[in-house]
C-alpha cells in the first residue's frame, strides 16, 4: 500500500501542474463559485489555506488575501516556481484560519473562499472555530469540502476509506508511516464532514453538491453576496 501512496501523490502533483481534467474539474467548481456566490467586481477575498495557483484557473479582478500555517506556505507557491511576492493581485499571510482575530478585523473582505481545507484543521471544536472565523471575516463565504460517500477518497487513493471499519483505517496508517510520516500525519488529523455536520456549522447557507458520474463528490456550503 506504501507504493500506491507514493504513486497517488505523484500523480496528483503532476495533474494539478498540467491541464488534465482534475484541473478542468477545479475550474468547473470555480465557475459555480462564481455563478452561485456572484462576487463584484474587485473583491476581496479572502481563502484560507489556498494557493494563488488555484485562483490562475480563471480570468478574475479580485483582490485575493492567501492565508496558510507558516510550514504551508511553500504550497502557495506556482507549478513554475514563481515566487509568490512577485504575484500580482495577491497578498500572502501567515496565520491559523481558526482564528484570525490578531490579523484581521470583523468583515474585513466581501468574501470568504476555502476548498478543501476544514477537514483539515483538528477536531470538532477546531473545526467550529474555523466556521466561525469564516462568518466573522465576510458576509458572504463559500466553503467546500469532500463527500464521505464518493468511492475514491481523494487524500488517500483508498477506495470507499471512510466506510472501512477503524481497526482496518488504523492498520493502513501504520503501514504508511515509516515511508511517509508527514503525510500520514495529515491523514491522522483528518476529519471529514458530514453534510449534517456542515448544516450546524453554517445554518445560514445554501448548498451546491458536486457530482461526478452521479455520485456525489464533494459540497460547498455558500451564501451568496448581496446586491447593493
Amino acid at each position: 500500500m506504501t507504493r500506491l501512496q507514493i504513486v497517488t501523490r505523484k500523480t496528483s502533483e503532476w495533474l494539478y501542474a498540467n491541464n488534465s481534467f482534475v484541473k478542468e474539474w477545479r475550474a468547473k467548481r470555480f465557475q459555480k463559485f462564481l455563478s452561485l456566490v456572484k462576487p463584484p467586481t474587485n473583491a476581496r477575498i479572502i481563502d484560507l489555506g489556498g494557493t494563488a495557483y488555484m485562483w490562475q484557473l480563471i480570468d478574475h479582478n479580485f483582490e485575493v488575501t492567501i492565508v496558510n500555517l507558516p510550514s504551508s506556505v511553500t504550497e502557495c507557491e506556482m507549478p513554475d516556481g514563481t515566487l509568490r511576492e512577485r504575484l500580482e493581485g495577491y497578498n500572502f499571510v501567515e496565520g491559523d484560519a481558526t482564528n484570525l482575530s490578531g490579523l484581521f478585523a470583523d468583515k474585513s473582505f466581501d468574501i470568504v473562499f476555502s476548498n478543501s481545507v476544514i477537514e483539515h484543521v483538528g477536531d470538532e471544536k477546531k473545526q467550529a472555530a474555523f466556521a466561525a472565523e469564516v462568518r466573522r471575516l465576510a458576509d458572504a463565504y463559500w466553503v467546500q469540502t469532500p463527500s464521505n460517500f464518493f468511492p475514491l477518497e481523494a487524500h488517500t487513493g483508498v477506495l470507499f476509506y471512510w466506510q472501512l471499519p477503524q481497526w482496518v483505517r488504523d492498520r493502513l496508517i501504520r503501514s504508511w508511516e515509516p515511508k511517509l510520516p508527514v503525510w500520514t500525519d495529515m491523514i491522522k488529523e483528518l476529519r471529514v464532514l458530514k453534510k449534517t455536520h456542515m448544516k450546524k456549522l453554517f445554518p445560514d447557507a445554501k448548498i451546491y453538491i458536486e457530482r461526478k458520474l452521479l455520485l456525489e463528490k464533494s459540497y460547498s456550503f455558500y451564501k451568496p453576496c448581496q446586491s447593493k
